[in-house]
């Protein structure tokens, strides 16, 4: 391995954490010493990497001193207390909640994006966009340099793993008791999410939208870094276990074709085009990102009430893409500094 480095990873137990270690296996990141955090509860449970059992530090009494990369995923509380403190060990921070999004002197980077605004990180701390925003731009990135895009109007189809390991089983429990024929309590979710679809993502604001709602407008225009886009979100949670799904529909300043979309789209970097006009001719959680890297992209249609306006389907895996995957790609960019 060259240029061996140093890396925790703060959430280890979870999911996102889960499947950063199966993201940095598989690309063979180069790691000196792995450190494993989480709380006070997790500490000491034993987990598998390359073959060997690491034993999972406790976050609270770890001392950050010479780790070189810290990938965080739990939560923008820890993040909010910790990444600051790491940070301020020398270590860069690559943090996956929102705790920082929206900060001026944090750069929101999507590797196949931005990522010439990785180097601009002046605390230390680099954040990870919500999983939606970051396979909605990897998508559009390439169509709005072409065309500039004004205007996007996007319904989110998000599977239950993004909200986290309780949601995974409340979707498997409620699903076995329904053809039990047993009433399925919600305790994740405000109501039943098996069998059923869910319009609400995060905490209501006063302008009727979600916070998962208002993440897509704010980070779409600062990844993209044009405030003038506007951008219109409907987030829904689906009795999906992984991967994502979204309807987008935009409107460019310049009119731009859907074979020339489709042309940009199968030259992008991270994307991958399944788009043939016949039944199964089209991207799906289960039959293409659970488990995959790629953002896919399919049913590419110029947008018949628009003269300027393409329709698009996007699918990618959440966890990995939408999270893991992306954090893993910008410490790869750094070391590579």
């Amino acid at each position: 391995m060259k240029n061996p480095v140093n890396v925790a990873i703060v959430g280890a137990t979870g999911a996102v954490g889960e499947t950063m270690l199966k993201v940095l296996a598989e690309r063979e990141f180069p790691i000196r010493e792995l450190h494993l955090l989480a709380s006070e509860r997790s500490a000491g449970e034993k987990v598998d990497f390359n073959g060997r059992r690491i034993v999972v530090e406790n976050l609270a009494t770890f001392d950050p001193a010479g780790i070189d990369i810290a990938l965080f995923s739990a939560g923008g509380d820890v993040s909010k207390e910790y990444a600051p403190k790491f940070a301020a060990a020398g270590a860069v921070v690559i943090d996956n909640s929102s705790a920082f999004r929206r900060d001026d002197d944090v750069p929101l980077v999507v590797a196949e994006v931005n990522p010439e605004q990785l180097k601009n990180r002046p605390r230390g701390i680099v954040a990870n966009p919500n999983c939606s925003t970051m396979q909605m731009l990897t998508a559009l990135a390439p169509i709005h340099r072409e065309a500039r895009i004004e205007r996007i109007n996007v319904a989110t189809y998000q599977s239950v793993s993004g909200t986290g390991r309780r949601a995974l089983e409340e979707l498997g429990r409620q699903t076995a008791a329904m053809l039990n024929f047993q009433d399925p309590k919600p305790e994740v979710y405000p109501v039943q999410i098996a069998f059923n679809v869910i319009p609400h993502g995060g905490d209501f604001l006063d302008n009727g939208y979600t916070s998962e709602e208002m993440k897509l407008v704010w980070e779409t225009r600062k990844i993209l870094g044009d405030e003038s886009i506007q951008v219109n979100a409907t987030v829904v949670r689906v009795p999906v276990f992984y991967g994502h799904s979204e309807a987008v529909h935009i409107e460019t300043r310049e009119k731009i074709s859907a074979a020339r979309a489709r042309e940009l789209l199968e030259g992008a970097p991270g994307v991958e085009v399944v788009d043939e006009q016949r039944g199964g001719g089209y991207p799906t959680p289960v039959s293409h990102a659970s488990g995959n890297d790629p953002v896919y992209v399919g049913r590419i249609r110029e947008d018949i009430s628009h003269p300027r306006g393409l329709s698009l389907w996007v699918v990618a895996d959440n966890l990995r893409k939408g999270a893991a995957l992306n954090a893993v790609q910008l410490a790869e960019l750094v070391i590579a500094e």
